[in-house]
């Protein structure tokens, strides 16, 4: 039995997880999106990382960046690792890839800010 507390909607419910070997049961949750979050959080983990990656721009020293699409959770760390090896060389936008289909993972390093564009 596993607790989990849901972050898929404002309500929070806390949930109550048996893994029965061929199914999942879930208790606590409110609506049927709980449920998938809950099974999902057991079978196979999901997570979005918000960092920043270096420039070599002295007024703006660090660019915040985002993942384009959710990665598995297990992957956070080596994800970090890659993004923490970029140094940004050039002015760039919202939405410009910093690192393209990181680790094979077909999800990219996006820029969230403008702070670098010409």
């Amino acid at each position: 039995m596993k607790e989990l507390v849901c972050i898929v909607c404002p309500n929070g419910c806390p949930m109550m997880i048996e893994d029965m070997g061929t199914s999942i049961k879930v208790s606590g949750n409110r609506c049927k999106r709980g449920e998938e979050f809950a099974v999902s959080e057991m079978k196979h983990p999901m997570r979005t990382i918000c960092s920043t990656v270096k420039t070599n721009f002295p007024k703006v020293p660090v660019l915040p960046v985002r993942v384009s699409e959710e990665i598995p959770k297990d992957k956070i760390f080596d994800v970090m690792r890659e993004i923490n090896k970029v140094v940004v060389t050039k002015p760039i936008s919202i939405g410009d890839v910093i690192i393209e289909n990181v680790l094979g993972l077909n999800v990219n390093i996006i820029a969230t800010s403008n702070i670098l564009k010409e």
